[in-house]
């Protein structure tokens, strides 16, 4: 049972770092720290902030210093808490997991079943599920008995048509899970409940939403819910992202492995770790690094990146049957006015036109005055979505 005063862990573990925030019930989820451990395997540094964005830890580790893995990072975090949370006691942790496959649709509670069920669709994800499910680990271990809350990626989408969803295969396939999920879900469903509370009547509308950062993807909203998304299968399809390779021609894989000679090991490994910004441009999968290049390779993988986001845009707005709204969020989207620009440059057809001043100064709304479409920046908090799953789950049980 949670109560008041105290605490929900939230972690969001990734290739190479872990994310966390601690919410205080009181008796809503309200944040109180937060930070992260990056560099895991290479060199770690740990970070960590109070709510109001004061700094409170930051330690860097040497090449090859410990911490050298999740568990090991995970142990510094957690010691880091023991000194700050003064007794309070954590009740529940949460965890974001990529992919949930078709069938875990919601939060669950993690248990050995669960858990086997999620490493199963781990080559689904393999930049991030393993990592997901060794956060879940690790943190069983430190907080035996503590309940571990999944909340997955894919289940905001699982509200699509099944035209939107299949492949055209014949049907057995689509049977067997090989659908069209989408991801970042934790994300949009932020986007959705914020828009909600502060705008219901554009919530009710149809709205694009461009998650921008490492990973990057769209989702087309129509009153809150998911129609369509660019992400499949796995999170590589659709817009290039930092060394992922988006949409891709089959025939290129089949050309890869039957012309070139390479195997699916070194075919996962092109297409997840050294295609997309990082893949193009030959220096690096950070927007911020590409745009201070005068390297001709640097303009050529933005101008891509913008064109295969515009280019979702127009088929997003499609699938609603027209646009109310479009709204940036993630690192990209919120902090990069030039991506924005060139991503809206040419979509005056569907009524978007940029205030040039609001979109430099990253202001909530940048659209051009009298545009027919408002353009949006908004932050995403994929780390609250889940302690408010956690803290309703967890409620739902203890009431049945």
């Amino acid at each position: 049972m949670i109560a008041t005063g105290d605490a929900v862990l939230v972690l969001n573990a990734g290739s190479s770092s872990i994310k966390f925030e601690v919410f205080a019930m009181d008796p809503a989820p309200v944040p109180r720290f937060a930070g992260q451990m990056e560099g895991i395997g290479a060199a770690p540094r740990f970070t960590a902030q109070d709510a109001a964005g004061r700094r409170l830890a930051d330690r860097r580790w040497e090449a090859g210093g410990a911490p050298g893995d999740h568990r090991a990072a995970l142990g510094v975090i957690i010691d880091w808490l023991d000194g700050v949370l003064q007794g309070r006691r954590v009740a529940a942790i949460g965890h974001r997991v990529v992919h949930g496959g078709p069938e875990l649709a919601a939060p669950v509670v993690v248990d050995a079943a669960v858990m086997d069920r999620l490493r199963a669709l781990a080559p689904l994800a393999p930049l991030h599920q393993p990592h997901n499910l060794a956060g879940i680990a690790a943190a069983a271990d430190r907080f035996p008995g503590v309940p571990q809350v999944a909340c997955f990626d894919t289940a905001f989408h699982r509200s699509h048509a099944w035209e939107a969803d299949t492949f055209a295969l014949p049907p057995e396939f689509y049977d067997r899970g090989i659908r069209r999920y989408g991801f970042h879900g934790l994300s949009y469903e932020y986007i959705a409940r914020s828009l909600a509370q502060t705008d219901p009547a554009l919530a009710a509308g149809r709205v694009v939403v461009a998650h921008l950062g490492n990973g990057a993807s769209l989702c087309a909203m129509q009153g809150g819910r998911s129609v369509d998304s660019t992400m499949g299968f796995t999170a590589l399809d659709g817009v290039p992202m930092g060394t992922r390779c988006g949409q891709i021609d089959p025939g290129v894989l089949l050309h890869l492995m039957t012309t070139e000679g390479m195997d699916p090991a070194a075919v996962q490994a092109l297409l997840y770790g050294h295609a997309g910004l990082k893949g193009m441009s030959g220096i690096s999968q950070d927007v911020r690094d590409l745009q201070a290049s005068t390297d001709p390779r640097a303009a050529r993988a933005l101008a891509h990146f913008c064109w295969r986001v515009r280019r979702e845009v127009g088929a997003l707005a499609a699938a609603l049957g027209g646009i109310d709204a479009l709204v940036f969020t993630a690192g990209i989207g919120e902090n990069a006015p030039a991506i924005r620009a060139a991503v809206c440059d040419g979509l005056g057809f569907l009524g978007i036109a940029l205030d040039a001043a609001r979109n430099a100064a990253n202001a909530p709304d940048i659209a051009a005055a009298g545009a027919a479409t408002r353009v949006l920046v908004r932050p995403t908090d994929e780390e609250a979505m889940i302690a408010h799953h956690v803290l309703a789950l967890l409620q739902r049980s203890e009431n049945a």
